[in-house]
């Protein structure tokens, strides 16, 4: 393609930045007024003109530095290197600690790689000497050995200390991003370059190809690896290959013999993908354990505890804990050990091993859980000062969290599971509060959101809140969730981050046809958030669609009881159809439940039938015990899940603590 050079005005004459010399003293609005229709002119494809557009913004806005930047993106989508790579260097040349100058730095690395690689190495050793924690740095590491590689492409004899260089560099980049978007070049690169590769490499490069999907060479390249250190990446390749009765074969003989050679998280996943293609997870729970003797056996023990009988999870539980004190599930199973100890009435035994967990393990998940039932503990003893005490440090530490919304219930008196059925919506707005000249703020006004993300660094609600405007809503929510999760010490309710985790999204239509149904808006809307993360295009495994995850055969009969005169499946993906099958069928389960909400969630999750069975065969002396005893842990976390939901949007949107 003949490449369309852009020209260059002979107004630099006047100002190096390419705009004219009036744009020098041009108001602020004007710089805005140009900027905006660049960036118009950009998302239309009319580089050229966003080109020109850009230039004409003034030397004295903190937009200048953004627009030189744009002005390299128009280049490259006209395709003229040299406008680009001028436009970079002029950047990290004037603006050399800009959001942008090391981005700018990276990307005329990049450009230089066949060309100049002397002054490409430069530029990669700039940032990682300068912003070596970011990920320019890690894949400058890579250019450095593609650059390395190529000086000695036309060389008989590559001296070993080269190769060695060369090794170390594709080697640093694989063991920090195995799937980053460099890695399957990193493999292919440093297979060309050497053939005298360790077998731990080796164990990196499959590992690689198998996340990019690259099933068989990654089969390939790991017969050239340890037998007993990749067993737990071939159960993984041989699956995605359907080579199931090897996968099987392999977890079991690992877990036998090679355990201690692999790590803790490799084994569960190994573990996962076995139950998956076993008919029955109790007994290939027992199976392999029957064989584990090393790692993976307490995760194995958790898995067996959580589906035996109730009365048999104390015993269970406390193998498991006597055994691994110290293990990755030995706070949930020293909760579990206590809820035991509530249920049978030793409240006494049960209070002190609640202290000791929360001693032990404060920060658990499992923590909200013990600090409640404390509380309860102590309610039963009329220890007024001792409960309220539990129930507010809950809401206080853990103001998220399923047992924050039971302990404000607690703490207000109420019987029902409901606190409300009204919240105020607000938008999702820019996640914190800047000064009013920041330049965060003015690419926002100017909904720039991609150079907003670009210059937040880090900062995951940020990105959260770039990926909310995009429309894409279940990513949004993922980041800012992740985010929050991170943070130890939670906001208060009225911090902006709350929204992009629990945002507003479809609500008219929810409380429509909630309020048609009877139903509860906000809970429905966390129902809703739950089951899809708003995304309408939602399509699980089993096949429930939409928002409301819906299964078709469910649809079609609630679409005909309630003659609602849809088309199912298609209707389903309609954001305004599904929720009013959803609505209608959770007023379904709801009048064939008595009214109770608790058991309608569960029943969404795990069926009609078994929530019926549970009610039977579970003892249990209030809503607390029965949701604690759920059966089916999928369905168990779904119930904590959607009412920590409905809570946590009554609370951001309506004021409660």
């Amino acid at each position: 393609m003949k490449k369309r050079v852009i020209a260059v005005s002979t107004a630099l004459i006047f100002c190096v930045f390419g705009g004219t010399f009036a744009a020098l003293y041009q108001p602020a609005e004007k710089t805005d007024e140009i900027y905006s229709a660049a960036l118009e002119d950009f998302s239309k494809g009319n580089y050229q003109n966003a080109y020109y557009l850009f230039s004409k913004v003034t030397l004295f806005s903190n937009l200048k530095p953004i627009a030189i930047y744009h002005r390299a993106e128009c280049a490259r989508m006209l395709d003229d290197n040299k406008s680009e790579l001028k436009q970079y260097q002029l950047l990290f040349n004037n603006y050399p600690n800009h959001k942008l100058s090391i981005r700018s730095r990276y990307l005329a690395g990049q450009k230089l790689v066949d060309t100049k690689p002397h002054l490409a190495k430069k530029y990669f050793e700039y940032i990682i000497h300068n912003a070596p924690e970011t990920d320019y740095a890690l894949a400058s590491e890579y250019y450095l050995g593609v650059i390395l590689k190529n000086k000695y492409k036309d060389a008989k004899i590559v001296p070993k200390s080269v190769k060695d260089d060369i090794q170390n560099h594709f080697r640093h980049y694989l063991e920090k991003a195995p799937s980053g978007k460099l890695a399957l070049n990193a493999v292919n690169d440093w297979l060309d370059v050497s053939s005298d590769i360790s077998k731990d490499d080796y164990l990196l490069m499959a590992n690689t190809c198998y996340l990019f999907g690259e099933y068989e060479k990654a089969r390939e390249i790991l017969q050239k690896t340890d037998v007993t250190e990749n067993w737990t990446l071939d159960v993984k390749i041989s699956n995605a290959l359907q080579n199931y009765p090897r996968a099987k074969f392999l977890t079991e003989n690992g877990l036998q013999k090679r355990s201690q050679y692999v790590s803790e998280d490799s084994i569960i996943d190994a573990i996962d993908i076995y139950l998956k293609l076993s008919d029955s997870n109790s007994k290939a729970v027992d199976r392999l354990l029957s064989l584990a003797s090393g790692k993976g056996t307490d995760y194995l023990l958790s898995l067996k505890c959580q589906n035996v009988e109730q009365k048999d999870k104390a015993a269970c539980y406390s193998k498991l804990y006597l055994k691994y004190p110290d293990g990755k599930f030995s706070a949930d199973a020293l909760s579990n050990i206590f809820f035991s100890k509530v249920k049978s009435g030793d409240l006494e035994n049960a209070r002190k091993i609640g202290l000791d967990h929360l001693n032990k393990f404060p920060d658990a998940n499992s923590a909200p859980m013990v600090m409640f039932w404390l509380g309860k503990i102590a309610e039963r003893t009329n220890n007024y000062a001792e409960y309220t005490t539990y129930y507010e440090n809950v809401i206080n530490k853990f103001p998220d969290s399923y047992y924050a919304y039971r302990a404000y219930l607690k703490l207000s008196r109420m019987k029902g599971p409901l606190i409300t059925d009204y919240i105020d919506p607000k938008p999702v707005v820019y996640p914190y509060k800047y000064k009013r000249n920041n330049i965060i703020v003015k690419l926002v006004d100017l909904k720039d959101y991609d150079i907003v993300n670009e210059i937040a660094g880090d900062d995951a609600f940020i990105k959260s809140w770039v990926l909310y405007k995009k429309g894409d809503y279940p990513n949004s929510m993922l980041t800012a969730r992740e985010g929050m999760e991170k943070i130890k010490d939670k906001p208060d309710k009225y911090d902006l981050r709350w929204r992009l985790v629990y945002p507003v999204i479809y609500y008219d239509d929810i409380k429509n046809f909630a309020g048609l149904t009877g139903n509860n808006a906000p809970l429905m809307l966390a129902l809703t958030r739950e089951e899809s993360y708003f995304d309408p295009l939602a399509q699980s495994i089993a096949g429930a669609s939409g928002l409301m995850q819906l299964m078709p055969a469910t649809a079609n009969e609630i679409n005909n009881k309630f003659k609602l005169g849809m088309l199912i499946p298609s209707s389903l993906f309609n954001p305004y159809q599904n929720i009013k099958i959803g609505n209608y069928y959770y007023e379904f389960l709801r009048s064939n439940l008595e009214g109770h909400d608790i058991s309608s969630v569960a029943a969404y999750n795990g069926g009609i039938g078994s929530l019926q069975r549970w009610k039977t065969s579970l003892t249990y002396n209030d809503t607390d015990e029965f949701v604690e005893q759920i059966p089916y842990p999928e369905t168990k976390n779904y119930v904590k899940k959607v009412f920590a939901g409905y809570w946590n949007y009554i609370r951001i949107y309506n004021g409660n603590n």
